[in-house]
C-alpha cells in the first residue's frame, strides 16, 4: 500500500504569468462610473449630457465655469467682483494655505463666480457657487459677492439667478461667516421690495448657513433632482427629535412633496426652463437694460 502511494508521480506546481500582450490599457478619464446605478460609460457621453448619468439620471457635481458654459448664451457672461479674495481675519491655522491650494486646484479665487449674462437673449445677473472650493462654504467673500450680485441686479433692474452648492458657513472665519447669513438675506429682501425677480436653483449639496439664509428666499425656488437640501445633518436631527426620518428626507423630492420648492428641473432642461421664466417675467412688464 505504502509502495503504491510513494510510487505515484508528484504533481508539478505552475505559476500563472499574465501575458502582457493581452492586457488592454484604458487611458485615464476615458470611462467613468455612476455613483448611483454603478453603470459605466464614456466620459464624453456624460459630458455631452451635462454630466448627468445617461442611464439613471444621477446629477454629478460640476464646477462654476462648466455650469456657466451650459447655462448662459455664448460669450454673454461678464464676470464682476473677480478681484475679491479671502483673508485670514482670525489667524486660523493653515487657512491661507488651504485657500491657495483650492485656488490652484479649481482656478477660482473663491467659492462663487458672479457676473452679468444673457439667457435666451434676456439679461440677468448670475451667481454660481462651486463646492470644489472649500466645499462651497460661505465666508466673507462669498457673502459679499452674493450680496453684490443682488445689488447689481437691483441697479440694472434685471433678474438675479443664484445656483447654490454649499456645505454651510465657513468655520475658519467664525462670526464673520455667520454674519453673511443676515447680510445676504437683507440683500434679497431689498430685491423683493424693488420688484426685481430672483430665482434660486439648489444643487447638491445645499446645506447649513446657505440653506438657512438666501437659498430659500428667492421668488422662484428650483432644485436639481436628488439634491441634498437642509440645515443640520440627518443624524443630528434624528437624535434631537428622537424619531427615525423618512428615507428621502432632505432631498429635493421630499421638499417638493412638502411644498418647499416650486419645481424640480433636470440640469439638461434648466436653460430652457429659466429662459421661460425670464420671458414670462419680461412680458409682464419688467424693466430691463
Amino acid at each position: 500500500m505504502l509502495n503504491s502511494i510513494f510510487s505515484q508521480p508528484k504533481k508539478k506546481k505552475y505559476v500563472t504569468i499574465p501575458h502582457t500582450k493581452t492586457e488592454k490599457d484604458i487611458p485615464d478619464g476615458l470611462m467613468m462610473r455612476c455613483d448611483a446605478c454603478q453603470s459605466s460609460f464614456f466620459t464624453t457621453e456624460c459630458e455631452q449630457n451635462m454630466m448627468v448619468c445617461p442611464n439613471c439620471g444621477f446629477h454629478f457635481p460640476i464646477g462654476a465655469w462648466q455650469r456657466i458654459k451650459w447655462l448662459v448664451d455664448a460669450h454673454s457672461f461678464e464676470e464682476r467682483a473677480e478681484q475679491l479674495t479671502t483673508v485670514n481675519p482670525l489667524s486660523f491655522p493653515d487657512y491661507e494655505e488651504k485657500i491657495r491650494q483650492d485656488m490652484g486646484k479649481t482656478g477660482l479665487k473663491e467659492a462663487v463666480v458672479m457676473g452679468t449674462a444673457k439667457i435666451e437673449d434676456l439679461p440677468c445677473v448670475v451667481s454660481i457657487m462651486d463646492c470644489n472650493f472649500r466645499m462651497g462654504s460661505m465666508g466673507s467673500v462669498v457673502g459679499e459677492k452674493i450680496t453684490q450680485g443682488a445689488e447689481l441686479a437691483k441697479e440694472l433692474k434685471i433678474p438675479y439667478i443664484v445656483f447654490t452648492a454649499s456645505g454651510g458657513a465657513r468655520m475658519q472665519e467664525g462670526m464673520l461667516s455667520l454674519m453673511q447669513m443676515a447680510k445676504t438675506a437683507a440683500a434679497f429682501e431689498a430685491l423683493h421690495e424693488a420688484g426685481i425677480l430672483s430665482m434660486i436653483v439648489m444643487t447638491n449639496p445645499t446645506t447649513g448657513g446657505v440653506s438657512a439664509s438666501f437659498a430659500t428666499l428667492g421668488d422662484i425656488l428650483i432644485a436639481e433632482p436628488g439634491a441634498l437640501i437642509g440645515f443640520a445633518g440627518r443624524r443630528v436631527i434624528e437624535q434631537t427629535v428622537r424619531e427615525e426620518l423618512p428615507e428621502n428626507f432632505q432631498t429635493s423630492e421630499f421638499l417638493m412633496e412638502h411644498g418647499q420648492l416650486d419645481a424640480i428641473v433636470a440640469r439638461t432642461s434648466l436653460p430652457r426652463y429659466i429662459g421661460k421664466m425670464l420671458r414670462f417675467h419680461h412680458q409682464g412688464g419688467a424693466e430691463h437694460v
